[in-house]
């Protein structure tokens, strides 16, 4: 039987986290655009509120649900029982409490990031300098830096369920998705092929009376000539 590890939706999302770096690069640029109006508290505390609050409260309440790539997700009625099975296991406490524990690191990464901004100058004197634009700039970076995180956290931590434990685990109903998960997107029937079904074939049973080879008729004598 194929792991339900197998599924494509776990590795694209699990490589998302490709991009964190990418969106934090953005947040730096961003902070060092521009004089700063406010003091830097309160400039990074609305940076990292806007940037962490949604989609923490995403994960904690409704989480990301993983059977989608960019603006199209599969329709509920279209997942298979595993797959409902594999979004049961998002579900659980501790991947809330992981969703906590992502932006601490994110909050101490973002405050050396602030104390470093001078040093992205040079990259941020080709941009308007407008220190609010710079702030919408690292806001989006943050948020993006968060939810291209938080979602790579969740799905590792379900991909280290042990199987037996994925195999005790009871699906969620199709009725109940909408209401428990964050779908994004137009809903469609299918947006990557399933993985293959591995089949077992029986191993060939050695025959016990084999087949004996044919035989050839008896030949008749010929006649000999008086």
């Amino acid at each position: 039987m194929v792991s339900f590890r197998s599924d494509p939706y776990f590795w694209i999302h699990l490589a998302g986290a490709a991009a964190v770096p990418l969106f934090l690069e953005l947040t730096w640029v961003g902070l060092s655009v521009g004089d700063p109006l406010f003091s830097g508290g309160l400039e990074l505390l609305l940076v990292a509120a806007v940037g962490l609050l949604p989609v923490l409260w995403m994960q904690w309440t409704r989480p990301f649900y993983i059977f989608s790539l960019l603006f199209v997700a599969i329709a509920p009625q279209y997942l298979t029982e595993e797959q409902r099975r594999i979004l049961s296991l998002f579900l659980r406490a501790r991947n809330r409490w992981l969703a906590l524990l992502v932006p601490l690191l994110l909050v101490a990464i973002l405050w050396n990031l602030y104390l470093w901004s001078p040093v992205a100058a040079g990259i941020a004197a080709y941009l308007p300098q407008s220190h609010l634009f710079g702030l919408a700039i690292a806001t989006a970076g943050f948020f993006g830096a968060n939810l291209f995180l938080q979602v790579p956290v969740s799905v590792l931590t379900v991909l280290l369920t042990p199987k037996p434990t994925f195999a005790a685990t009871s699906p969620v109903p199709v009725d109940q998705l909408p209401r428990v998960f964050t779908i994004p997107g137009w809903k469609v029937q299918k947006i990557l092929p399933l993985p293959p079904i591995q089949v077992e074939l029986a191993s060939p049973q050695p025959i016990s009376d084999p087949i004996p080879p044919p035989v050839d008729p008896p030949v008749p004598p010929e006649n000999s000539e008086p």
